[in-house]
């Protein structure tokens, strides 16, 4: 059974396997951007751009604000929070058994 944290998790990944999603994140990671300048610096149509960020928004990577007439589209850090921590949890074990290794050799024959 998924519970729903899961299912996020799953929507977040999926929509990050795509590159083009991930040239998106990388042009509003640092101030929010409208639609078109979006397309413009990914190389993509508006309307190409417009399905990749309805994608962004339902995984929970993207937000979408108005400001006046235009629509602004900033990651949600909360979205990407729920990535780092399940990536996160891999590291533990990767380093214990990297300083399993490291000792071992630390203790071999010496010759």
């Amino acid at each position: 059974m998924t519970t729903e944290a899961e299912a996020d998790l799953d929507l977040a990944l999926r929509a990050l396997a795509d590159g083009n999603r991930r040239a998106i994140l990388q042009v509003i990671r640092s101030a929010p951007q409208p639609v078109g300048t979006i397309a413009e610096q990914v190389g993509l149509s508006q309307q190409t751009a417009s399905h990749h960020l309805g994608v962004l928004r339902k995984a929970g990577l993207a937000v979408g604000t108005r400001e006046g007439t235009r629509h602004l589209f900033a990651v949600d850090t909360d979205g990407l929070a729920a990535v780092r921590s399940y990536l996160d949890d891999f590291w533990p074990a990767k380093l214990a058994a990297l300083k399993t290794v490291i000792e071992a050799r630390q203790e071999g024959p010496r010759g």
